[in-house]
């Protein structure tokens, strides 16, 4: 039954592909460039990319957010101020290799986190969410895109207390792999989180390890390390060397990431694979619930097949279809009960909230498989919520449609600004 289930959903990818080629890639690349509405969100994604925290709602500039405006930065800012504020987190960085989740002026440092402080970054403090493991992979992502842009390889041989910043890269990518890898199942670990996000199930002060912390292996954090670390080996210099063999430790990332998390039969990925007990009471099936934020970053990975594109984004569609606000964005579903995560309430935050700064990055995962119509209807939601809103909402509510959180949100403004420019680039080539 299986075999016959997925020889047709890959007859299905193949006659879908094959039919779009033949017939409507000139008709889509018209809508695409004809389309006012991305050269209207583009240029208003711009002008609140003037700046580099979060958003209005906080000060701090984070690394996993930063990460996803890096494009967009580089049009409103000059190249050198966004090398420089790349350069803070090497400045801060742990003596073991770690990466940083913010960096926030002193005066500015308000929030309960545990703050961290560097001789090399006066006047600026630091904090770690130490619940995720993003931190690394996020820079080391934010370093080939800047250098993609700009061309400016010599931010590598920046010397920051004495250490080049490639050294300082291939440093974080080992802390991971010293302080945040299973040796028995070959992949990156972190606390129970939910899909991307970074608070723990249990009340209190969600972002940091306690004694209540359940040790887990996710998808998340394992694409994000894949791609840092196929990112790392296209922006080393030939004359640098090593410290282990990167490319061997990515083959057989992946192939583990098949074996454990990818569940064939339901053609989707588990949510968690847990180290030392499951947080969750034992009659409750969480490998129910679709993750669809680190599903994305599986597919720009390269984790997956086209067959299993197409099934992915049909379950996260068929998800989005049963909530009468929502989009591919909507972080899971069903999102987590109470009674199972009391530190966020059901379609709240990262629970079932709906993230268009996750869910805008599909447009990439698409176009990377020739997917280019799917990725335009996924991502047209998207672009109509934002301009009815007339802002760059941090999430939305699936049942309401109201817009929460950050209302300038900088990480949606840089994905949605780049998927425009990805869906431009394919049209320019197939109007």
């Amino acid at each position: 039954m299986i075999k016959h289930y997925l020889f047709a959903s890959i007859a299905a990818a193949f006659l879908n592909v094959h039919s779009f080629a033949q017939g409507n890639q000139k008709e889509l690349a018209q809508n695409i460039l004809n389309n006012p509405a991305f050269d209207t969100v583009q240029t208003r994604a711009i002008k609140l990319l003037s700046g580099f925290s979060a958003g209005t709602s906080y000060n701090e500039v984070w690394i996993r957010d930063f990460n996803t405006f890096i494009d967009g930065s580089l049009k409103a800012h000059s190249k050198e101020e966004v090398k420089q504020m790349l350069l803070m987190f090497f400045k801060i960085q742990g003596d073991d290799g770690n990466i940083v989740d913010g960096v926030v002026e002193t005066k500015k440092a308000n929030v309960g986190y545990n703050y961290r402080h560097s001789d090399l970054l006066p006047g600026w403090e630091a904090h770690k969410n130490t619940v995720e493991t993003d931190q690394e992979s996020s820079l080391v992502q934010a370093v080939r895109k800047y250098i993609d842009v700009t061309g400016d390889v010599s931010i590598l041989n920046e010397q920051i207390g004495g250490k080049p910043v490639i050294s300082r890269l291939e440093a974080a990518l080992n802390y991971i792999m010293k302080d945040r890898w299973s040796a028995k199942y070959g992949l990156v670990t972190g606390a129970t989180t939910i899909d991307w996000g970074d608070v723990q199930p249990e009340t209190g002060w969600g972002v940091a390890i306690n004694q209540k912390t359940k040790w887990a292996i996710d998808i998340y954090d394992n694409a994000m390390f894949a791609t840092a670390l196929h990112d790392f080996m296209h922006f080393k210099p030939k004359g640098y060397k090593s410290s282990r063999d990167w490319a061997t430790v990515a083959t057989k990332l992946k192939s583990n990431v098949r074996k454990y998390l990818w569940d064939a039969k339901a053609q989707k990925y588990i949510p968690h694979l847990y180290l030392n007990g499951s947080p969750f009471s034992k009659g409750f099936k969480e490998n129910e619930i679709l993750y669809t934020g680190g599903s994305v970053c599986a597919i720009l990975a390269g984790f997956n097949t086209i067959a299993e594109i197409l099934e992915i984004n049909r379950q996260m569609l068929a998800a989005a279809a049963k909530e009468p606000h929502a989009t591919i964005g909507m972080t899971v579903y069903p999102p987590y009960p109470k009674e199972e995560f009391p530190n966020m309430a059901p379609f709240n935050y990262q629970n079932g909230g709906d993230w268009t700064w996750f869910g805008g990055r599909m447009t990439e995962a698409l176009l990377k498989y020739g997917l280019a119509q799917q990725a335009y209807d996924d991502l047209i939601p998207m672009i109509d919520r934002t301009l009815k809103n007339k802002g760059f909402f941090e999430f939305y509510n699936v049942k309401t449609g109201a817009p929460s959180g950050s209302g300038s949100f900088r990480g949606e403004a840089g994905v949605l600004y780049d998927a425009v420019n990805q869906l431009k680039q394919w049209a320019a080539k197939h109007q």
